[in-house]
Protein backbone atom coordinates (compact mmCIF):
# COMPACT_ATOMS: atom_id res chain seq x y z
CA UNK A 1 0.00 0.00 0.00
CA UNK A 2 1.27 3.49 -0.81
CA UNK A 3 1.55 6.39 1.60
CA UNK A 4 -1.69 7.84 0.20
CA UNK A 5 -3.57 4.68 1.10
CA UNK A 6 -3.53 2.98 -2.29
CA UNK A 7 -3.52 -0.75 -2.82
CA UNK A 8 -0.71 -1.81 -5.11
CA UNK A 9 -0.09 -4.63 -7.53
CA UNK A 10 3.18 -5.79 -9.03
CA UNK A 11 2.40 -4.55 -12.52
CA UNK A 12 1.45 -0.95 -11.65
CA UNK A 13 3.64 1.62 -13.47
CA UNK A 14 5.98 3.30 -11.01
CA UNK A 15 7.33 6.83 -10.67
CA UNK A 16 9.62 8.62 -8.22
CA UNK A 17 8.27 11.24 -5.81
CA UNK A 18 10.39 14.40 -6.09
CA UNK A 19 10.03 15.06 -2.35
CA UNK A 20 10.64 11.70 -0.67
CA UNK A 21 12.66 10.09 -3.45
CA UNK A 22 10.56 6.97 -3.06
CA UNK A 23 9.62 4.98 -6.16
CA UNK A 24 6.04 3.79 -6.01
CA UNK A 25 3.04 2.98 -8.26
CA UNK A 26 1.55 5.97 -10.07
CA UNK A 27 -1.78 5.30 -8.37
CA UNK A 28 -0.42 6.80 -5.14
CA UNK A 29 1.08 9.92 -6.71
CA UNK A 30 -0.15 13.19 -8.21
CA UNK A 31 1.19 14.15 -11.62
CA UNK A 32 2.15 17.75 -12.35
CA UNK A 33 3.18 19.35 -15.62
CA UNK A 34 4.79 22.67 -16.51
CA UNK A 35 3.07 24.96 -19.01
CA UNK A 36 5.00 26.71 -21.81
CA UNK A 37 4.87 29.81 -19.60
CA UNK A 38 6.64 27.97 -16.80
CA UNK A 39 3.64 27.48 -14.50
CA UNK A 40 3.14 24.23 -12.58
CA UNK A 41 -0.30 22.64 -12.96
CA UNK A 42 -1.77 19.46 -11.44
CA UNK A 43 -2.69 16.83 -14.02
CA UNK A 44 -5.12 14.68 -12.05
CA UNK A 45 -6.37 12.82 -15.11
CA UNK A 46 -2.82 12.13 -16.26
CA UNK A 47 -3.52 13.25 -19.81
CA UNK A 48 -1.83 16.63 -20.22
CA UNK A 49 1.16 16.75 -22.58
CA UNK A 50 4.65 17.23 -21.28
CA UNK A 51 7.04 15.55 -18.92
CA UNK A 52 5.35 14.54 -15.69
CA UNK A 53 6.61 15.60 -12.26
CA UNK A 54 5.33 13.34 -9.50
CA UNK A 55 4.56 13.94 -5.83
CA UNK A 56 3.03 11.51 -3.35
CA UNK A 57 -0.66 12.27 -2.73
CA UNK A 58 0.00 14.03 0.56
CA UNK A 59 -0.77 17.69 1.25
CA UNK A 60 2.35 18.26 3.35
CA UNK A 61 4.60 16.88 0.63
CA UNK A 62 3.05 19.05 -2.07
CA UNK A 63 3.47 22.10 0.16
CA UNK A 64 7.10 21.14 0.77
CA UNK A 65 7.73 20.76 -2.96
CA UNK A 66 6.45 24.31 -3.47
CA UNK A 67 8.33 25.88 -0.55
CA UNK A 68 11.64 24.13 -1.30
CA UNK A 69 11.61 24.84 -5.02
CA UNK A 70 11.60 21.14 -5.84
CA UNK A 71 9.49 21.59 -8.96
CA UNK A 72 12.20 23.77 -10.48
CA UNK A 73 14.82 21.20 -9.57
CA UNK A 74 12.77 18.41 -11.14
CA UNK A 75 12.07 20.46 -14.27
CA UNK A 76 15.74 21.51 -14.46
CA UNK A 77 14.68 25.11 -15.04
CA UNK A 78 12.96 27.91 -13.09
CA UNK A 79 9.21 27.30 -12.82
CA UNK A 80 6.38 28.92 -10.88
CA UNK A 81 4.36 26.83 -8.41
CA UNK A 82 1.41 28.56 -6.74
CA UNK A 83 1.43 28.75 -2.94
CA UNK A 84 -2.05 27.20 -2.90
CA UNK A 85 -1.11 24.33 -5.21
CA UNK A 86 -2.03 21.68 -2.63
CA UNK A 87 -5.46 23.29 -2.25
CA UNK A 88 -5.93 23.21 -6.02
CA UNK A 89 -5.08 19.51 -6.03
CA UNK A 90 -7.42 18.79 -3.12
CA UNK A 91 -10.36 20.58 -4.76
CA UNK A 92 -9.76 18.86 -8.06
CA UNK A 93 -9.36 15.46 -6.46
CA UNK A 94 -12.56 15.86 -4.44
CA UNK A 95 -14.40 16.69 -7.66
CA UNK A 96 -13.05 13.54 -9.30
CA UNK A 97 -14.18 11.35 -6.41
CA UNK A 98 -17.66 12.88 -6.49
CA UNK A 99 -17.91 12.40 -10.25
CA UNK A 100 -16.87 8.74 -10.12
CA UNK A 101 -19.32 7.96 -7.32
CA UNK A 102 -22.03 9.67 -9.34
CA UNK A 103 -21.23 7.53 -12.38
CA UNK A 104 -21.26 4.40 -10.19
CA UNK A 105 -24.67 5.42 -8.84
CA UNK A 106 -26.10 5.90 -12.31
CA UNK A 107 -24.82 2.45 -13.28
CA UNK A 108 -26.51 0.88 -10.27
CA UNK A 109 -23.37 0.22 -8.24
CA UNK A 110 -23.98 2.74 -5.46
CA UNK A 111 -26.69 3.56 -2.93
CA UNK A 112 -27.13 6.21 -0.24
CA UNK A 113 -29.07 6.47 2.99
CA UNK A 114 -28.70 4.60 6.27
CA UNK A 115 -31.29 1.88 5.65
CA UNK A 116 -30.22 1.13 2.07
CA UNK A 117 -26.56 1.02 3.02
CA UNK A 118 -27.30 -1.18 6.03
CA UNK A 119 -29.25 -3.53 3.77
CA UNK A 120 -26.37 -3.81 1.30
CA UNK A 121 -23.96 -4.46 4.17
CA UNK A 122 -26.19 -7.12 5.68
CA UNK A 123 -26.62 -8.84 2.30
CA UNK A 124 -22.89 -8.75 1.58
CA UNK A 125 -23.45 -6.63 -1.51
CA UNK A 126 -21.53 -3.59 -0.28
CA UNK A 127 -17.76 -3.65 -0.80
CA UNK A 128 -17.02 0.00 -0.02
CA UNK A 129 -18.57 2.05 2.78
CA UNK A 130 -18.57 5.81 2.28
CA UNK A 131 -19.36 8.10 5.20
CA UNK A 132 -19.32 11.88 5.46
CA UNK A 133 -16.40 13.33 7.41
CA UNK A 134 -18.74 15.78 9.15
CA UNK A 135 -21.48 13.27 9.95
CA UNK A 136 -22.44 12.19 13.47
CA UNK A 137 -19.89 9.73 14.85
CA UNK A 138 -22.65 8.00 16.76
CA UNK A 139 -24.69 7.48 13.62
CA UNK A 140 -21.70 6.38 11.56
CA UNK A 141 -20.71 3.92 14.24
CA UNK A 142 -23.91 1.93 13.64
CA UNK A 143 -22.58 0.74 10.28
CA UNK A 144 -19.51 -1.36 9.62
CA UNK A 145 -16.75 -1.77 7.08
CA UNK A 146 -17.60 -4.59 4.64
CA UNK A 147 -15.66 -7.77 5.28
CA UNK A 148 -12.73 -7.74 2.88
CA UNK A 149 -13.80 -4.29 1.74
CA UNK A 150 -12.94 -0.64 2.33
CA UNK A 151 -14.09 2.44 4.23
CA UNK A 152 -13.59 6.06 3.28
CA UNK A 153 -14.50 9.22 5.15
CA UNK A 154 -12.78 11.82 3.01
CA UNK A 155 -15.87 13.62 1.63
CA UNK A 156 -18.16 16.03 3.45
CA UNK A 157 -21.92 15.46 3.61
CA UNK A 158 -22.52 18.09 0.94
CA UNK A 159 -19.89 16.60 -1.36
CA UNK A 160 -21.27 13.10 -0.91
CA UNK A 161 -24.70 14.57 -1.52
CA UNK A 162 -23.55 15.93 -4.88
CA UNK A 163 -22.58 12.42 -5.92
CA UNK A 164 -26.08 11.16 -5.18
CA UNK A 165 -28.03 14.16 -6.42
CA UNK A 166 -29.04 15.29 -2.94
CA UNK A 167 -28.29 18.22 -0.68
CA UNK A 168 -26.58 16.05 1.91
CA UNK A 169 -25.62 12.39 2.34
CA UNK A 170 -23.97 10.81 5.38
CA UNK A 171 -23.87 7.13 4.36
CA UNK A 172 -23.16 5.60 0.96
CA UNK A 173 -22.05 2.21 -0.31
CA UNK A 174 -20.55 0.76 -3.46
CA UNK A 175 -20.91 -2.75 -4.81
CA UNK A 176 -17.99 -4.59 -6.38
CA UNK A 177 -17.47 -4.08 -10.08
CA UNK A 178 -18.16 -1.16 -12.36
CA UNK A 179 -16.30 2.00 -11.33
CA UNK A 180 -15.93 0.97 -7.70
CA UNK A 181 -12.22 0.20 -8.05
CA UNK A 182 -11.66 3.64 -9.60
CA UNK A 183 -13.55 5.28 -6.74
CA UNK A 184 -11.26 3.48 -4.28
CA UNK A 185 -8.16 4.70 -6.14
CA UNK A 186 -9.33 8.30 -6.30
CA UNK A 187 -10.64 8.34 -2.72
CA UNK A 188 -7.33 6.96 -1.44
CA UNK A 189 -5.54 9.93 -2.98
CA UNK A 190 -8.04 12.36 -1.48
CA UNK A 191 -7.54 10.75 1.93
CA UNK A 192 -3.85 11.62 1.73
CA UNK A 193 -4.70 15.19 0.81
CA UNK A 194 -7.23 15.46 3.61
CA UNK A 195 -5.28 13.57 6.21
CA UNK A 196 -7.57 14.68 9.07
CA UNK A 197 -10.83 13.82 7.31
CA UNK A 198 -10.75 10.08 6.99
CA UNK A 199 -8.81 6.96 6.25
CA UNK A 200 -9.07 3.46 4.92
CA UNK A 201 -9.46 0.07 6.46
CA UNK A 202 -9.06 -3.43 5.04
CA UNK A 203 -6.59 -3.87 2.25
CA UNK A 204 -8.11 -6.51 0.00
CA UNK A 205 -8.89 -5.69 -3.59
CA UNK A 206 -12.42 -5.57 -4.92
Amino acid sequence: MTRGGQDTTGDDPERRCIVTGDVQPKAGLVRFVVSPEGQVFPDLAGKLPGRGIWVTADRDLIDKAVKKGLFSRAAKKPVQASADLSEQVERGQAKRVVEYISLARKAGYAVAGFEKVKGWLADGKAKVLLQASDGSERGKGKLWTPEGGRWFGCLTASELGLAFGRDSVIHGALAAGGLSRRVVEEAAKLTGLRRKDGGTSAEKEL
